[in-house]
């Protein structure tokens, strides 16, 4: 397909809406759930993943029972946004944990952080210390999130 994605049929679409709840489902158990058996379920979730679709599997953690239940998102303006300013800018804020998500955006400011610490104490001591020395960072907005209403991974394809 031009824009780099690939056909996905209804069982693909199956495998990976179970997969994306129950990433350490059986393959016979995923099988018999899509309504194929276990060696063309395999065969299409090895392709799945060849193909870069499945990139990969992980444990989903609870923050709030980590002790990280701060959510901040951040906008940020830079003050150069020429190729290598930005290449400065997310070389260097890939190296803050705490940021758990970093988006460039096309609007009325350049980043948007999601930031997650222990406490609001916690929080500013990250802006102070690590975003606001980021580099080429020009002024921020912060919005402390109230409730999680909806969040999760990717959802799959419909």
């Amino acid at each position: 397909m031009p824009d780099g994605s690939l056909p996905l049929d209804r069982y693909d679409r199956a495998i990976l809406r179970i997969l994306s709840a129950e990433g350490r489902i059986p393959v016979a158990e995923l099988a018999r759930r899509i309504g194929l058996s276990k060696t063309p379920t395999q065969a299409r979730l090895r392709r799945l993943e060849t193909e870069g679709i499945v990139t990969g599997y992980r444990a989903m953690l609870n923050p709030i029972r980590l002790g990280l239940a701060h959510v901040a998102f951040v906008e940020l303006r830079l003050s150069d946004t020429r190729e290598a300013a930005l290449r400065d800018f997310n070389a260097a804020v890939r190296a803050i944990p705490e940021v758990e998500e970093c988006h460039m955006i096309a609007g009325g400011f350049d980043y948007l952080l999601k930031v997650r610490t222990a406490d609001m104490a916690s929080y500013r001591e990250v802006m102070a210390e690590r975003i606001s020395a980021l580099p080429h960072v020009a002024n921020s907005s912060t919005f402390v999130a109230m409730e999680a209403v909806k969040d999760a991974a990717f959802a799959t394809p419909p």
